[in-house]
């Protein structure tokens, strides 16, 4: 973690702190990624209460492959780069978490099998997981919470045997109100 790397700007990064700052710059705290999975679980939720629940399922899986780059589109629509220093040691945990997420998400299909609301429950728990490594990643304990809530929604909504639809939209409920927080913080820091 002692190599030096160089950000956008030429300024040298040798430090984890300094990395994250490299990630925090180029995604606003990475809200505008957590607002993009926040719309995916949405659009499932609506799937779910209006279609099916198995449709949404797909329209999560699916959709779940646009997240990135919705996000990536969102950040420069609010002029963020929406990228980080091509050196930056970080980087990697962020590609290990993604590829680790991706290989738990077919044990939420098996239960999907047995019970659709199941899919929605463990994808809770899987991202949630998966978000409390962005503590690392941006420096930032609002991901532990964020985390932390979707893993304990998972269990209060499988525990009170909750829909489809309904644990699809708590999901889009915590993500998108998640979101707008990161990305005040990420503003009224960048006012400082």
């Amino acid at each position: 973690m002692n190599e030096q790397l160089q950000n956008k700007e030429g300024t040298t990064v040798d430090s984890i702190s300094s990395a994250q700052s490299d990630l925090r710059q180029g995604y606003a705290d990475g809200a505008m990624g957590v607002l993009a999975s926040g719309s995916v679980w949405l659009a499932a939720a609506l799937v779910a209460i209006f279609i099916s629940s198995q449709t949404a399922i797909w329209t999560l899986f699916f959709g779940g492959m646009l997240i990135h780059p919705i996000g990536l589109l969102l950040a420069k629509l609010i002029g963020v780069p929406g990228s980080h220093s091509k050196q930056n040691p970080l980087g990697k945990l962020a590609m290990e978490g993604t590829i680790f997420m991706l290989m738990c998400i077919p044990l939420a299909l098996l239960l999907s099998l047995q019970n659709h609301a199941w899919f929605f429950q463990g994808m809770l728990l899987i991202i949630g997981g998966r978000y409390l490594t962005f503590s690392t990643l941006y420096g930032i304990k609002t991901y532990w919470v964020l985390g932390g809530l979707l893993g304990v929604a998972a269990i209060i909504l499988f525990y009170l045997k909750v829909s489809s639809g309904f644990s699809a939209l708590a999901g889009s409920i915590i993500e998108v109100g998640f979101s707008i927080f990161l990305f005040l913080t990420y503003k009224k820091r960048q006012l400082k």
